[in-house]
């Protein structure tokens, strides 16, 4: 019997599971789910985010990211020691969301930069970034339709809000 993996890669926790399966030669059938269905970002749906949302959003990774560095990360290869972990995919996991929106997490931090090319380089290259294809190609989708626009307008704004 095969490990039957039910996984949206759009999904942090999702592209985590998926890599560590595959990295670790885990045999799995995916079958692909929706988790969002009926649920898009204000880009996606081509409406400008307000900039004072963007302004806190960005200003609360800033610091987070620092959080990382400093707590997490500090001096070592990865966030747990010497070794990649489970810890580095699921940060690592979540990070990739804003660069898939375009926002350069990694610009101007030498430090979570090298962390992010040591988490790459053990995955490998072709894995991570197979796992990291729908979220990387996201912000280059046509916005919805104007009836799916309309019906989801009201989620959106409740949720960014």
């Amino acid at each position: 019997m095969v490990l039957e993996l039910y996984l949206d890669l759009l999904s942090q926790p999702c592209r985590a599971i998926y890599i560590f399966a595959k990295k670790n030669g885990i045999p799995f059938q995916m079958h692909t789910v929706e988790l969002r269905k009926g649920v898009m970002f204000p880009v996606f749906l081509g409406e400008q985010v307000p900039s004072e949302t963007l302004a806190a959003t960005l200003a609360e990774l800033d610091v987070n990211l620092q959080v990382l560095e400093d707590k997490f990360l500090q001096d070592k290869a990865f966030l747990i020691g010497s070794h990649i972990s489970l810890a580095d995919l699921v940060a690592i996991t979540e990070l990739m969301h804003p660069v898939g929106g375009g926002c350069p997490v990694f610009e101007g931090r030498p430090k979570l930069a090298a962390w992010y090319h040591r988490v790459e380089a053990a995955v490998g290259k072709d894995l991570f970034r197979e796992a990291h294809e729908v979220i990387l190609k996201a912000k280059d989708s046509p916005p919805a339709n104007l009836i799916m626009k309309q019906k989801l307008m009201p989620r959106v704004l409740a949720m960014i809000q």
